[in-house]
């Protein structure tokens, strides 16, 4: 296979790889040539035509060109400069420059740059103001169609990057622009506010409203103000070069007071990294990179504009201890005195084991270790546990059974390149909708295959190839039964099974039960449609499966797990780019709170407590015998404050009370501790039952890391100081370690994770150096840095380095009956996260979305007599929750979904019971029968008019260009200067 070619530009030879594009050769070389609608991210959208060149003696874009061996390339050929000059000129036709009064003036806006890299004095064309208002209709962004160019950047991320397909180009009317749908006002629209149109628009006509009149030193002006400012700027400065040179000078002043940091968003696994732009404590725009590892350009509405409960009024800025039935204001001192002599006392009293430490699946992996260090080294138990027992536990729990890493197989870039990806119980597009966006960029464009298993048609759903609902905790059984039917066949990868995986036989035998009949019967999945998900995965090169909420939050979550590692062993889906198993992380720091250690039974790096040489190794360092037994759960503390056994809890940034089930018997459990401590942002409902509560600083207040769903970990660096009178999490930890004894000394989270690279196998050669900026690692890391993209390429981590198919049995464990005849099933919304104590923090969305709604099918309304707007309750045999009703097909017959970013009384667990998964005690949350009682028959739509819901997407491909290319008024820029001489 040719590796590279030569091209000849400008009278020098280049080596050119197959495939590249004429612009992207040109700007590895440094050859400069202007370029305004072309993006590395975006590829080639050929409407600015300010990327002429002459190849071959014809004039050509060279950001549409591909090269070939031997082409000749001139870039400064006077006809060549003279056809960049028309279409730049046709660019400032349509865009007014007024730099120093613009808030986008800030060195990034790219028509600014190559005008004044082209060195253009004058404009030919005079600018053309367009009959058509700003749009400020959106929540976060507005749109200026006067400063639009018609470059299409915002069309192509939105059509072919986000895959939202909200953003086209009308090129038909007399004067073209950008429109939203069918052509309504940004509010009204498909919308999701992703933000990407924004980030990737090269100049002002898209900009983020919170840098309006912030950014500048000359932006903050009255309405009617900025038109006089443009034109004494204009009166003022008699060309484009003193206009630039008084521009560029600002643009430098505002370097001194915008801050851009670089950080990880705290919201889902994804880990999407950006800068963020602060003034002061004010986040004026986050910025994705294009060498941002997980997300590249782009982002979600949480990430791009979910910060305003950093600010948020609510914030907790002193510690506070309870007196009777009201808590007053301490100084730091007091309150960490009065945690650590009721800690002591408790010990003493009681023994070490009586207390209990809950992790934050939020707060960074070092606070993670220094919270588990708190309780082994200082207090001396194994019980410490985090949020992964709410969700995740029972994937890891599969993934250890089969293949011994509890991490996604590979990088979101390998499902991205799967021939065919499987979701099952996963809401992808609202849970981690950057991700679902690779999937449905490549579905879109790439040919890649998408069979979506769930209860619910949500958007992954409605774009899948094939959409399957299975009965409700039944994958397990269809799983088994696709994999039987594939080994029947023969369609089995033998030579890998009997290279890498172990116990096929007994497997196999396991498997009888599950025959193609069995699982039509028990999960109403044709056979034909089994049959038809078998050969599909035979007959792709690469299978991707991805599983969340929906599989792991069941009786049987461990087991199923397993059997989605199982069909992958038997097709041979490890151990190569674009196979495996992702299960799909949903906090920010989920997979980094386990992997550092917060879990009853492992140390950091998932080495059992009770391995005598790892416990040694720690013994050593930390100078204490450290407890040997497996600690208690999160499920099993609550279990334990009511049998007496638990008297202490200290629960840091997780709001146990309204996200654990059964919340009624959770905070019943809260009410008999004898010490509670709550450490978090906010006074949440978890923190009104505690004795202390210490406040916390947010993600954008502290330096550490993260380690997002691909095993991936990332630095943030700290964009502002510490809110007064809070601190980082790993800061008030060691304030209490230190008032116990136990002085560790830790000046920053840097040490903290040399302590634990330096203790622990998986992470031996994480530094902070080696983190840099937008550098990342995924682990394991080897002591020399190398970190494993790839999971398994050598062999898997058991003595023998093989694989394990594990045998599996199926019981049905949950029904509905004739009094509870419904079924709710739950899961994330888009816009908000979790119980919402972050988001409903943030105006933009909750003028959207404001609260949570119970979506209904369209039969199960008529035959309850109800329409939209109703209020119902909800009765399980845990409780009663009420919600506002939302008709929609996304549900099927008697499934119910009500969204758990919810903390009042829509939350859904007031419903969930004390049943838990059989093997890793996750709560069986999805398993909710409940009836309904019809509170109001109809009412106001809980889903408001302007919810992107309610929108009507246009999908195409790209922007169009065609179009613009047919239209009268259009000719190419080099045949136009050709023609004209």
């Amino acid at each position: 296979m040719q590796e590279h070619m030569i091209i000849n530009v400008n009278g020098q030879e280049l080596l050119a790889k197959p495939g590249q594009t004429l612009i992207q050769l040109l700007n590895e070389a440094e050859v400069e040539v202007p370029q305004i609608c072309y993006h590395e991210a975006l590829g080639a959208i050929e409407t600015c035509d300010t990327c002429v060149v002459e190849v071959n003696g014809e004039l050509k874009r060279a950001c549409g060109t591909k090269v070939e061996a031997g082409m000749e390339v001139f870039t400064q050929k006077e006809l060549v400069q003279s056809s960049q000059k028309e279409a730049l000129d046709r660019i400032m036709q349509k865009h007014e420059l007024y730099c120093t009064v613009c808030d986008y003036n800030n060195g990034s806006c790219e028509i600014h740059n190559a005008m004044a890299d082209f060195g253009i004095e004058h404009q030919s064309k005079p600018f053309e103001p367009k009959p058509y208002e700003v749009d400020r209709t959106g929540s976060f962004y507005r749109y200026d169609p006067d400063q639009c160019i018609l470059c299409g950047r915002c069309v192509e991320v939105c059509q072919d990057i986000q895959v939202n397909e909200t953003l086209t180009i009308d090129w038909e009317r007399q004067q073209p622009r950008v429109i939203w749908d069918n052509d309504v006002p940004i509010d009204q629209s498909s919308c999701v506010n992703c933000g990407q149109c924004v980030t990737v628009c090269p100049c002002n006509a898209l900009i983020e409203t919170n840098m309006e009149g912030e950014a500048g030193y000359m932006t903050d002006h009255e309405p009617g103000l900025l038109r006089s400012m443009i034109e004494l700027t204009k009166k003022v400065e008699p060309g484009y070069g003193p206009l630039f040179a008084v521009s560029d000078t600002e643009a430098n002043m505002r370097e001194d007071r915008i801050e851009k940091t670089k950080t990880v968003c705290t919201y889902c696994g994804v880990g999407c990294s950006f800068d963020v732009w602060t003034k002061g404590r004010e986040v004026l725009k986050v910025e994705p990179q294009i060498d941002s590892p997980a997300n590249s350009i782009s982002t979600c509405v949480k990430g791009k504009f979910g910060w305003d409960y950093v600010n948020s009024d609510d914030r907790l800025t002193n510690p506070l201890v309870r007196e009777g039935d009201h808590f007053k204001e301490v100084e730091w001192d007091e309150a960490i005195k009065v945690v650590a002599d009721n800690f002591k006392r408790l010990k003493a009293e009681h023994g070490a084991d009586s207390m209990g430490f809950i992790s934050s699946s939020k707060a960074t992996n070092e606070e993670s270790y220094v919270m588990q260090k708190l309780a082994r080294q200082v207090i001396g138990t194994n019980n410490v546990d985090n949020c992964s027992r709410y969700c995740q536990s029972p994937a890891t729990k599969g993934l250890f059974r089969t293949v011994g890493h509890g991490g996604d197989a590979g990088s979101i870039e390998d499902i991205a390149k799967a021939e065919l990806v499987i979701t099952i119980g996963s809401n992808t597009a609202e849970s981690h909708p950057v991700l679902a966006s690779r999937i449905k960029r490549s579905q879109k464009l790439f040919d890649q295959k998408l069979y979506v298993f769930d209860l619910r048609k949500h958007e992954m759903g409605k774009r899948a190839d094939e959409f399957i609902q299975p009965a409700p905790g039944t994958d397990l059984v269809w799983l088994s039964a696709v994999t039987k039917y594939i080994i029947d066949q023969g369609w089995h990868d033998k030579e890998f099974i009997d290279t890498w995986v172990n116990d096929f036989e007994e497997y196999y035998e396991s498997l009888k039960p599950f025959t193609l009949e069995y699982a039509e019967k028990t999960t109403g999945i044709t056979q034909e449609m089994l049959k038809q998900v078998a050969k599909e995965i035979y007959e792709a090169e690469t299978t991707s499966i991805c599983w969340a909420m929906g599989v792991t939050q069941h009786q049987l979550g461990s087991d199923t797990s397993t059997a989605i590692s199982n069909l992958l062993l038997a097709t041979g889906n490890y151990k190569k780019p674009g196979a495996g198993a992702y299960p799909l992380r949903g906090h920010n720091n989920v997979q980094g709170c386990s992997d550092f250690g917060s879990m009853p039974n492992f140390f950091p790096g998932y080495e059992k407590t009770t391995d005598d040489d790892t416990r040694q190794r720690y013994e050593n360092l930390w100078q204490v015998d450290l407890p040997i037994e497996p600690g208690m759960d999160n499920h099993q503390m609550i279990e334990n404050i009511h049998e007496g056994n638990l008297k202490s809890m200290f629960i840091l940034g997780e709001d146990t009370g309204i996200v654990d089930a059964n919340i009624n018997y959770v905070t019943a459990g809260f009410e008999k501790l004898d010490f509670m401590v709550v450490q978090d942002l906010f006074l949440t409902k978890t923190a009104e039952y505690a004795d202390v509560i210490l406040p916390a600083c947010s993600s954008l207040e502290k330096d550490g890391t993260f380690t997002n769903t691909e095993r991936r970990i990332q630095r943030i660096y700290k964009a502002m100081e510490p809110l007064e009178g809070t601190k980082p999490d790993w800061e008030i930890i060691q304030l209490i370690a230190k008032e116990l004894g136990y002085d560790w000394g830790y000046e920053h989270p840097e040490k903290i994770m040399e302590e634990a690279a330096f203790l622990t196998p998986l992470f031996a050669g994480v530094t902070y150096n080696r983190l840099k900026g937008y550098n990342s690692l995924q682990w394991p890391v080897a002591p020399d840095g190398t970190d494993t993209p790839l999971l398994f390429e050598d062999e898997f981590p058991f003595e023998d380095g093989k694989a394990r198919f594990y045998s599996l049995s199926y019981e049905k464990l949950y029904e509905t009956n004739d009094e509870y005849d419904l079924h709710v099933n739950n899961g994330r919304l888009l816009e908000h996260f979790h119980e919402g104590n972050m988001t409903y923090k943030t105006p933009g969305i909750v003028r959207k979305t404001p609260n949570a709604f119970l979506e209904v099918s369209p039969e199960l309304a008529e035959e309850r007599g109800i329409e939209e707007g109703a209020l119902v309750r909800l009765t399980s045999h845990a409780g009663s929750a009420t919600g506002e009703v939302h008709v929609t097909d996304r549900v099927a017959g008697k499934e119910l979904y009500l969204p758990l970013n919810d903390n009042g009384k829509s939350a859904v667990n007031f419903l969930t019971d004390n049943r838990v998964d059989k093997d890793s005690n996750t709560p069986a949350y999805k398993e909710i029968a409940v009836k309904m009682d019809v509170i109001r028959k109809k009412g106001k739509s809980p889903v408001p008019d302007n919810n992107h819901r309610r929108g009507n997407p246009q999908p195409q491909i790209s922007v169009g260009v065609e179009r613009k290319w047919e239209r009268d008024d259009y000719t190419f820029p080099g045949n136009q200067v050709s023609r004209d001489g």
